[in-house]
């Protein structure tokens, strides 16, 4: 700088350019001038700088990576990619660094190779990373995201960290993005002293003052410290010219002069702050710069905007300038202009082709789909007000973690190959999965359950009391009776014991009779086949004994008889041969499986609980395999396989889907564990508290059971077991279905005995008519008088006529036995 009458030099300003910086230091020194700095060293300072006159307003390398490291802090990132572009950029990212977990698959570090940056974009958008911290040079930073962006890398949901000092100066609306890009500056863009510098170097318009609109051409960060260290030392230099005449010498190089008051004026700046300039507050401490203010600024659609700040003077903290209220408003903004991709897969009720109506349409997009889990879509999308677009999913898988490839698959892909903005169907929230994504609220709270086929009903059969036996027993029992009847009846003839005296008052009969004929001797074996008594007994030691061993045989036919029906009645009401996962796993005949790939899967191969390790060791084991691609095959599977052989471990929400249309199936046991469905989306998508917020309220409307309710009990055959009663232990009934063939038989029977009442009622009838000489109608309307006459006990004697005379002048040749020789005779 000159001064005006000796127009002699009273400090050195820059050299900009690190690499003769040394240079110029040196020659500082050597003539004692004051040596202002505006440049960013190549590696960490020393601790005490080696100058004295040396004055570097330049940040501080330690505060500036302090305050990087803090501002990536409060991003949030998870998984990201450092792209640097050489030594220095390391540098400056040491906190970055240190924080990070650099090669666990958290964090990518690849340094970008110029001109191509593609090769290296690539390979970051092939292992899934749509977080970038960006380290180059800010002429070639446009270069780069132009690259990006024919990657299809500029999109929403993609977000950069640029270092640079100098990137918010860039002409972003040149990419058309709608990335999140975040930048940082030192400028100060809300300051009066900027837009001062902005129009007397001619570098933009005035702004207005209370705005937080940054244009997108403004001055970089060396020509903003340059100001300030002009600034700074012009007002050390006249404050100190007002006490002590500052003198200004004529300086050469090869020259002995030196500056008379340079060392003293380089001590009172290092000692002096200034509050006021364009990058904040210049403070010095062991001769660095201690103050260092770094303003956060937002790209989003080419506008800038500041958004946040750190200040080394509170160094664990980045302050917010925008408000929640004004971030949500922005988010709103977004949602409103943007086009959803939702992933999903084909599953019932969750998702499924649509059938129209007019076989002529071609339905096409999202008219060609229907479903739950569009139909939350839709909701959310009513009340954001946005538009959305439905695909499917490679594969129709849902999503797993390949750690031999560490790749995922299915709907997490799509969400980290940002092909989707979200993705729902019946997708668990899992702690693997919530590692790559995040996910909503759960819209569904469900477990796993055991889905299980019922019991194959019998057939109805009314005489299945007569199957305890085998119809050739039933006919040696028939045969038997017969049989036994006829040998009675021979029995009782030969043995003296059941020939009796008709008359118990005469002591000498003349004549004994025998009671036993033929229909006497099969109501004895008939009551005794019905275990019931008989009125009349034999009395012969030989007929005795017979009797008593068809008592024996038809007490075990009996006994058998009653065991066998109790067992045949039951069977078809018998309860699930398993009732829970204990049950399922100390039986080794009903196999059981899961889904390959799925949350329920992942359930058993990680637990701890004895039980379930037990099931996943049987189910891994298993010959052939129990798994399945899909759950509409494991339920083909329960219906098919033979004997009730096979269950299949499903989510509850999709067990009970199944039970309402197939009346044949049923859930056993409880859940044996609880979790929620929810709608994935990328790691802190901004998106997530309205998605969240919409979730919540249709949870407290009741829209999400209402809609349960319609895909669940109402739509494609919904609720047809709703009204079926299900069968339990207490309600072991026997329905008429299983003994209806008693009642038959009863009635065929008092069938046939009313018919023979009323044959011997019309033959009675007959034989009075003949022996009484009376017409047939007028004994008929007799005896049907005494009949109706129920009051009636006793009944008069019919007596022949005269004519026909007594019935002793009738006699018959009977059977007698003589008292004197113990012979029978015949007695004219």
């Amino acid at each position: 700088m000159l001064e005006d009458d000796n127009h002699g030099f009273a400090a050195l300003f820059g050299p900009p350019s690190p690499t003769v910086a040394d240079v110029v230091d040196s020659i500082a020194s050597k003539i004692e001038l004051p040596n202002m700095q505006m440049h960013s060293p190549s590696s960490l300072w020393p601790e005490q700088s080696a100058n004295l006159y040396t004055i570097n307003i330049y940040p501080n390398l330690n505060k500036l990576q302090k305050g990087i490291g803090k501002i990536v802090e409060s991003l949030q990132w998870k998984v990201y990619a450092i792209l640097y572009e050489d030594r220095d950029s390391i540098i400056r990212l040491k906190e970055v660094i240190k924080q990070s977990k650099i090669g666990k698959e958290s964090v990518l570090l690849k340094k970008l190779e110029p001109p191509d940056y593609r090769l290296v974009l690539k390979e970051v958008k092939r292992l899934g990373y749509a977080h970038m911290i960006i380290d180059y040079d800010s002429r070639f930073l446009i270069d780069i995201l132009e690259q990006a962006k024919e990657l299809d890398m500029l999109g929403y949901l993609y977000n950069y960290f640029l270092t640079s000092l100098d990137a918010h100066t860039l002409d972003f609306d040149r990419l058309d993005s709608i990335a999140n890009i975040t930048t940082i500056t030192v400028t100060d863009t809300n300051s009066k002293l900027t837009y001062r510098f902005a129009k007397e170097c001619n570098l933009g318009k005035i702004i207005p003052t209370n705005t937080d609109e940054i244009p997108t051409t403004m001055v970089k960060h060396q020509p903003s410290l340059m100001w300030d260290a002009a600034n700074f030392f012009m007002n050390a230099f006249r404050e100190l010219d007002l006490t002590n005449h500052q003198v200004v010498t004529k300086l050469t190089c090869d020259g002995e002069e030196t500056g008379i008051h340079s060392f003293g004026l380089a001590n009172y700046m290092k000692i002096r702050p200034i509050p006021n300039t364009i990058t904040g507050e210049i403070r010095f401490e062991n001769d660095h710069r201690s103050t260092l203010t770094l303003q956060v600024v937002e790209i989003m659609h080419g506008k800038l905007r500041k958004t946040a700040y750190w200040d080394a003077a509170n160094p664990e903290f980045v302050t917010l300038v925008r408000t929640e209220r004004e971030q949500q408003e922005l988010i709103d903004l977004y949602i409103k202009n943007t086009t959803f991709i939702v992933s999903s897969r084909i599953g019932q009720p969750y998702l499924m082709p649509k059938t129209s109506k007019n076989s002529d349409d071609v339905l096409e997009g999202n008219d060609a789909l229907e479903g739950f889990s569009m139909d939350i879509i839709d909701n959310i999308a009513k009340m954001l007000n946005f538009s959305y677009k439905f695909v499917l999913t490679e594969n129709n898988k849902y999503g797993s973690y390949d750690r031999e490839k560490k790749t995922w698959d299915g709907l997490i892909k799509d969400i980290l190959d940002r092909r989707a903005h979200l993705a729902i169907c019946d997708l668990t929230i899992t702690q693997e999965r919530r590692s790559a994504v995040d996910f909503s609220l759960p819209f569904m709270t469900l477990g796993i359950s055991i889905l299980y086929s019922k019991p194959t009903p019998q057939e109805r059969d009314i005489f299945a009391f007569m199957d305890p036996l085998d119809p050739v027993v039933w006919m040696y029992i028939i045969t038997a009776c017969i049989s036994i009847t006829l040998i009675m009846f021979f029995l009782t003839r030969f043995a003296p014991g059941d020939w009796e005296n008709p008359n118990p008052y005469d002591p000498n009969p003349e004549e004994l009779e025998n009671v036993w004929d033929l229909k006497n001797s099969l109501w004895l074996i008939l009551g005794s086949t019905m275990s019931q008594s008989c009125d009349i007994l034999p009395k012969g030691i030989s007929s005795r004994m017979g009797i008593s061993m068809w008592w024996f045989m038809i007490l075990i036919i009996s006994s058998s008889y009653t065991a066998n029906l109790s067992a045949f009645l039951t069977t078809s009401r018998m309860g699930p041969t398993i009732d829970n996962a204990e049950s399922l796993v100390k039986q080794n005949k009903i196999k059981y499986g899961v889904l390959s790939g799925g949350s329920t899967m992942s359930f058993f191969k990680n637990s701890n609980f004895s039980t379930y390790q037990k099931m996943w060791a049987q189910m891994s084991q298993a010959k052939p395999s129990v798994f399945v691609k899909d759950n509409a095959e494991g339920v083909k599977r329960v219906k098919t396989t033979k004997n009730q052989l096979y269950a299949f471990l499903m989510e509850s929400s999709s067990i009970e889907y199944e039970t309402e249309r197939d009346c044949e199936l049923k859930q056993v046991g409880g859940r044996l564990d609880s979790k929620g469905y929810g709608i994935a989306m990328p790691v802190n998508a901004p998106y997530r508290g309205s998605i969240n917020n919409c979730i919540l309220k249709m949870q407290e409307d009741g829209t999400l059971r209402k809609l349960k309710e319609k895909w669940w009990k109402q739509m494609h055959g919904g609720g047809a077991c709703e009204d079926e009663p299900e069968s339990s232990s207490s309600d072991m009934k026997l329905a008429l279905a299983n003994i209806g063939g008693v009642f038959i038989v009863v009635f065929f029977g008092v069938v046939i005995a009313c018919t023979l009442a009323l044959a011997e009622f019309f033959w009675n009838i007959h034989n009075v008519s003949v022996e009484e000489l009376k017409s047939y109608k007028e004994v008929l309307i007799g005896e049907l008088k005494f009949f109706l006459s129920v009051w009636k006990t006793k009944k008069r004697i019919h007596v022949a006529s005269k004519s026909h005379g007594s019935l002793s002048n009738v006699t018959d040749s009977i059977t007698t036995k003589s008292k004197s020789n113990s012979s029978l005779q015949i007695k004219d």
